[in-house]
């Protein structure tokens, strides 16, 4: 049995066997919730159709764009997150192309706003 040490969290004097105690214990990453369907991405409906598809119609940025700055589209994004529903994966009026900067950003904003939610 583990001894009792004080709680991972700094400022948090708890006493716990497991790292950190239970108020301030992480919780799982989303990338872990997302597992299942992450791996359409490997898929070759994804690979040799949806994404190539789109780059060569939509080769630009369309957030630089919106912004006047023309930058060559690296990453084809869903515009609304399908969060594991196929038919929204698929569609292809879901698709924009982004540059990685652009998408990294949208990113970001989404998981935030997902976190927001969650508490």
């Amino acid at each position: 049995m583990k001894p009792l040490r004080p709680c991972r969290r700094p400022g948090c004097s708890a006493l716990t066997r497991e790292g950190y105690c239970p108020k301030h214990k992480p919780r799982p990453a989303a990338r872990r919730e997302s597992a299942e369907y992450h791996a359409w991405y490997s898929l070759p409906i994804w690979t040799d159709d949806l994404r190539p598809t789109q780059l060569l119609q939509e080769p630009w940025c369309r957030e630089c764009a919106k912004r006047g700055i023309r930058t060559r589209a690296t990453v084809v994004d869903h515009v609304e997150p399908h969060r594991g529903d196929w038919a929204k994966f698929t569609d292809k009026t879901n698709l924009q192309s982004l540059c990685k900067s652009c998408h990294d950003r949208k990113t970001a904003r989404e998981q935030a706003a997902e976190r927001r939610k969650s508490r």
